[in-house]
């Protein structure tokens, strides 16, 4: 670690500026542009949806890691370390068992019904309405999260480069937008796989080179030095046993990151478009567990990088903290240009990882789902999926226009997981109903207890200190949603 530290600030000569910020962008985007060139060159709709199920699963594995972290858990997770400790790995261990449920309970039903939109399911099952209501419930919860993502990242980018050039934040928005539809237009998730690959490569690649720079900072010379640091660091603590009551207690966390991964993933079109896109079942289960346990190291580094730029910040006499925290350190100019460039390269890749496959689920879905296009005529097919793939494009706009009038001083991570647990908790329900039970129901109610499920559990969270003698609910509130729709389900069962 030491020597290559010392790589790192012999080349560091220069710093960033607005202008060198704006050229590396545009760089990066030309590089993926070029892979768009080449992947969609067969601009068809099967390629575009599956990819012609013939992805690599390791690509399509390790392409799945950047699009599970996304620009939040960039930003987020490192910056949520001075508050609530290495607590959010309960979490992750809670992510791994939820994979392997995805593996060999999902994954098995996905390829045996040969789907391309995984909510086919749900019509086979109960009916076109509760196929609807679980489509419209993808589309609300990924449209909700990729715009969170993209939020975070546009925020970012404003303070560092646009505001500097006077440019208001709804351009900034339009142009990030713009920049993802324009190398998913035409390849989907074949482009995807490719691209993805290359943006989790520069995400790592950032979070190493940040822990290097502040381990030599920090006069941590050797791996086995960062090591020992951060065992004896108040701020390491990862198992919460103590209060049943408090947000991060272990059952808590771990149950419901077993249901989050199982939701925003499993029951996700866009993680499973992923995963249909290998070549038969056992590639996807292999790119699922592979993944899985790539996982919790990654999610490993971001704490351990979190820990250390809350030294850094405090013996430096940084103020900044949650989201604010690591660009603000990221950017000085004692960190030297390529840090700076990393950091940056790392913020992007994660971002856009996420997002441009949310872009091209979102359209996937609502043509499989909403309009039906396998049903449309031949020749209408490519022009319906590009209007869509527009169409959702200024949406995600549009959103992210409004979380900058709703939230100001938040960690968008623990937002995101809060709206997820409304919006994939009648997923959740749904799903685990047709999985459990034999039972048919009055599919024309459904849409009704997919309504009024979210609405109960949010006064649950409301007043749950009230009602509950001082339990504060945190993610279980997805557990909560879903156990809500499954009781709601049982309640317009038809009678055998």
């Amino acid at each position: 670690m030491y020597y290559f530290s010392k790589i790192i600030h012999a080349i560091e000569a220069y710093n960033m500026t607005p202008t060198s910020i704006l050229i590396l962008i545009a760089s990066y985007f030309g590089l993926l542009v070029l892979i768009s060139y080449f992947t969609g060159k067969e601009d068809s709709n099967a390629a575009f949806f599956k990819a012609n199920k013939s992805a690599p699963w390791y690509l399509v594995a390790f392409g799945m890691i950047g699009a599970s972290l996304s620009g939040v858990t960039f930003i987020s997770v490192p910056g949520a370390v001075e508050a609530k400790q290495f607590g959010y790995l309960q979490v992750v261990f809670g992510y791994f068992f939820g994979y392997l449920i995805i593996a060999f309970v999902l994954l098995p039903l996905y390829y045996k019904l040969n789907l391309t939109s995984i909510y086919t399911y749900l019509k086979d099952r109960f009916g076109i309405v509760s196929y609807k209501t679980g489509s419209i419930a993808f589309l609300i919860s990924r449209t909700v999260g990729a715009a969170f993502r993209l939020f975070l990242v546009a925020k970012v980018l404003q303070l560092l480069v646009f505001d500097l050039f006077d440019i208001p934040f709804a351009i900034t928005v339009m142009i990030t937008i713009a920049l993802i539809w324009l190398y998913t237009f035409k390849g989907g998730i074949k482009t995807i796989i490719f691209t993805d690959t290359l943006q989790t490569l520069f995400m790592l690649i950032s979070v190493v080179v940040a822990i290097i720079f502040l381990a030599s900072a920090l006069d941590l010379n050797s791996i086995s030095d960062l090591i020992t640091y951060t065992k004896e660091s108040n701020l390491s603590k990862v198992f919460f046993f103590e209060d049943g009551n408090n947000s991060q207690y272990f059952w808590k966390s771990f149950l419901s990151g077993i249901f989050i991964t199982i939701t925003m993933t499993g029951l996700d079109q866009d993680m499973m478009q992923k995963n249909l896109t290998c070549r038969n079942l056992k590639d996807a289960q292999k790119n699922m567990v592979t993944f899985s346990v790539v996982l919790i190291f990654v999610n490993i580094l971001f704490l351990v990088l979190g820990l250390m730029l809350t030294q850094y910040a405090e013996t430096n006499g940084i103020t900044a903290s949650k989201d604010d925290l690591f660009p603000s350190i990221a950017m000085l100019p004692e960190i030297g240009i390529v840090t700076s460039a990393f950091f940056l390269l790392g913020l992007i890749a994660a971002a856009y990882s996420s997002a441009d496959s949310a872009l091209t689920s979102l359209t996937t879905s609502f043509c499989f789902d909403i309009i039906d296009i396998e049903n449309k005529p031949e020749t209408r097919r490519k022009g319906l999926r590009k209007r869509v793939h527009i169409g959702f494009s200024i949406l995600l706009v549009l959103v992210i226009l409004l979380f900058d009038l709703i939230f100001k001083d938040v960690s968008v991570i623990w937002e995101l997981f809060k709206a997820a647990g409304y919006t994939y908790g009648p997923l959740l329900g749904l799903f685990a109903f047709g999985l459990i039970t034999k039972a048919q129901i009055k599919d024309k109610l459904v849409w009704i207890i997919a309504i009024v499920a979210p609405i109960l559990s949010y006064i649950l969270n409301m007043y749950s200190k009230e009602l509950f003698n001082g339990y504060e609910i945190g993610f279980e509130i997805l557990i909560i949603n879903g156990l809500l729709m499954f009781l709601g389900l049982l309640l317009i069962k038809k009678k055998s």
